[in-house]
């Protein structure tokens, strides 16, 4: 976005010094023109009076290409800038084709929607289209590149123009998916190894409990057999390198995880939807050590694209193309993401202990409280004005029938007096 903002600062000052030199050019030959009537005199004639021409004003010539100039830095701007593209989607779940921005906030409401969830503020985005009210996707995964703007993706996949880079996660997701499938075991993981960030909730405890998810775990997966140290073409990547070891870790992270849910196909058969967010940051990594000009970007984006690719089909065959996968790429994102999450260390003291875990508070094992809903104050209301009303309606008909007379309310006590049975 800097390059694209540099480049139309840049033609706006050729033009401009174009339309100066142009005005001082036309001022010199009129000053050329009036000496030379001067220097004839007053009674010759110097030429045949001609009609005045009304020439054009050079900012007025050069309007239409200015207006070029930028129909095309904008084409470039859709075209080269972040960009958010749908790798995978059922048939139900349509993306229309065009080139229309969404904000970065926005995307945690595209996933819900993709999902059937409602949201707080309708989405005003032309790019998904009205899905089927029988139908919802069985799971939803996203995956955040940071390090380029785009990545070389088949023509025919749907991809969108990205705007507000802003750092972003699935957390109100997530929590949709534990409130209404508390009764079910949704997956629900949220990784970003190199930040050693993880989340993880319901089935994902026991299906991803030999995920390799700290930096020095995923290091020594990389020296056992099947990694992708073995298996792919590193060519000018380095085995020594940081940079390269943080990059092929995430790649390796990628493997594992389409390994697991291969093994574990079960989790399509369960009621409720399963949610993958992953964040990767080792080509942001390559790009800071090498450049994008350097030969370890190209194949590190060459090898990115196709562990991604092979990462939605995975996905795509576990769910039986019911899964939506999608790609977000941000060359940087415009502020550092602050938010609150559990720690490495939590997560493994929960993975301990999931086989003593009952259906009480989650948030007890690390003394956290619940996530209240937006709807907690409706229903608090609710409950409390009814327990209010019933127990005042209790006390009065308690109080009338403590007082009650007999005699002058029921029958039934008028046919139990000795009178009466005597007659």
């Amino acid at each position: 976005m800097i390059e694209h903002s540099f480049l139309i600062k840049v033609c706006q000052i050729r033009f401009k010094s174009a339309a100066v030199k142009a005005e001082a050019l036309q001022g010199q030959q009129q000053r050329r023109h009036d000496a030379r009537r001067h220097a004839v005199g007053p009674c010759h004639v110097t030429g045949i009076a001609r009609k005045p021409v009304h020439q054009k004003d050079p900012a007025e010539m050069n309007r239409p290409i200015i207006s070029t100039v930028f129909a095309l830095l904008c084409l470039l701007s859709g075209v080269l800038g972040d960009s958010l593209t749908v790798l995978r989607s059922p048939p139900y779940v349509t993306f229309q084709d065009g080139q229309w921005p969404i904000s970065g906030e926005k995307v945690p409401d595209l996933v819900a929607l993709t999902m059937g969830f409602s949201i707080r503020e309708d989405l005003d985005w032309p790019g998904l289209a009205a899905g089927s009210l029988f139908q919802r996707p069985r799971a939803n995964a996203l995956i955040v590149v940071r390090g380029l703007d785009t990545l070389d993706f088949p023509k025919n996949i749907s991809s969108y123009p990205l705007e507000n880079p802003v750092p972003f996660t699935l957390d109100s997701v997530a929590n949709t998916v534990h409130t209404l499938f508390a009764d079910s075991t949704p997956v629900v993981l949220q990784l970003a190894p190199s930040e050693e960030r993880l989340y993880m909730m319901g089935m994902a405890n026991t299906v991803f409990e030999d995920l390799p998810v700290t930096l020095q775990q995923i290091r020594g997966r990389l020296s056992q057999d099947g990694s992708v140290l073995t298996s792919l073409p590193l060519i000018s990547l380095s085995r020594n390198n940081e940079a390269d070891l943080l990059f092929l870790s995430e790649v390796q992270v990628l493997y594992d995880i389409s390994a697991l849910l291969q093994k574990h196909k079960h989790l399509a058969k369960d009621p409720a939807p399963d949610l993958y967010s992953l964040e990767l940051a080792g080509l942001e990594e390559i790009v800071r050590r090498y450049g994008t000009d350097s030969p370890q970007f190209a194949d590190a984006t060459r090898i990115l694209t196709s562990a991604l690719q092979k990462f939605a089909d995975d996905v795509a065959n576990v769910y039986a193309n019911n899964a939506v996968v999608e790609v977000v790429t941000v060359k940087t994102f415009e502020a550092p993401l602050t938010r609150k999450s559990r720690s490495i260390l939590q997560t493994g003291t929960r993975r301990k202990n999931r086989f003593k875990t009952t259906s009480t508070n989650e948030g007890s094992l690390y003394n956290l409280a619940y996530k209240y809903d937006y709807d907690y104050a409706v229903v608090f209301n609710i409950v409390l004005w009814l327990m209010i009303v019933l127990a005042l309606a209790v006390i009065v008909i308690s109080y009338n029938l403590w007082n009650m007379d007999p005699g002058y309310d029921s029958i039934i006590y008028r046919m139990t007096n000795q009178k009466i049975r005597l007659d």
